[in-house]
């Protein structure tokens, strides 16, 4: 499967029907008996039986055409597969580099109201990334950030190193959703689900919905993030622990 651009038509369906199948190492899913490459022509082996059953129904899902663009964990194993292993070290300097900027450490300058909500529900977040991952960030007011430990950053590199490609793969991929190292490490360590993460991310979304209505845009594109946080669900939930 090859990058697709905005005007490169979906592939034709060309198959009837997408299983699961049992390999020497893992799981895998076979198109009516032939089994699923990567981009990188490489053989599409899964970790548990659980997350070959879901990308099997992200196949099956597809009607005439095959819309690859939306078939999300599909595309995360073939990161994980591909890409992660030989990435690794510049994935969890990605990782870090979140910590540097990350949402739950930027509180509004005001109102109070706001700021006690964010506090609500991001200090909790804060407070178990640094008792669990030694990971302690300071909290600042506004969105400029403030240089943060770097004995935390070193710490949030190595929770990167520690996973397996597939988990490191979810991980980095919530970060861009939720603007969240702490929160994308707690859903990879199962403190919280990813719907809830992505919840905790909103907030300050909630809030101004709240004072100034909902924008139709921005409703959009948070659905659109929702379907993702769903399959990010599946996929961390997948994934042997």
């Amino acid at each position: 499967m090859r990058a697709m651009t905005d005007d490169t038509p979906n592939p034709k369906r060309f198959y009837k029907n997408a299983a699961v199948e049992q390999t020497s190492g893992g799981w895998t899913v076979e198109l009516d008996g032939r089994s699923i490459k990567t981009p990188a022509r490489v053989a599409l082996t899964l970790p548990s039986q659980r997350l070959a059953r879901a990308l099997a129904a992200e196949w099956n899902a597809q009607e005439d055409e095959i819309d690859l663009t939306a078939m999300h964990l599909t595309r995360l194993a073939n990161v994980a597969i591909d890409r992660t292993p030989e990435m690794r070290f510049e994935m969890a300097d990605e990782l870090a580099r979140y910590c540097e900027t990350d949402l739950v450490c930027h509180l509004a300058e005001g109102p109070e109201e706001l700021v006690e909500r964010e506090e609500e529900y991001w200090r909790p977040v804060r407070e178990w990334a640094g008792q669990e991952l030694d990971i302690i960030l300071v909290p600042v007011e506004g969105v400029l950030a403030s240089p943060q430990p770097d004995a935390s950053l070193e710490a949030a590199r190595n929770a990167a190193l520690d996973m397996d490609d597939f988990r490191l793969t979810g991980t980095l991929y919530a970060c861009g959703l939720y603007g969240s190292a702490l929160l994308a490490l707690a859903v990879a360590e199962g403190q919280l689900s990813a719907m809830d993460a992505f919840e905790v991310s909103r907030v300050d979304e909630v809030w101004q919905n709240e004072q100034w209505g909902e924008d139709e845009e921005i409703k959009e594109a948070t659905e659109i993030r929702r379907t993702e946080v769903r399959a990010l669900e599946i996929w961390m939930k997948s994934l042997p622990r």
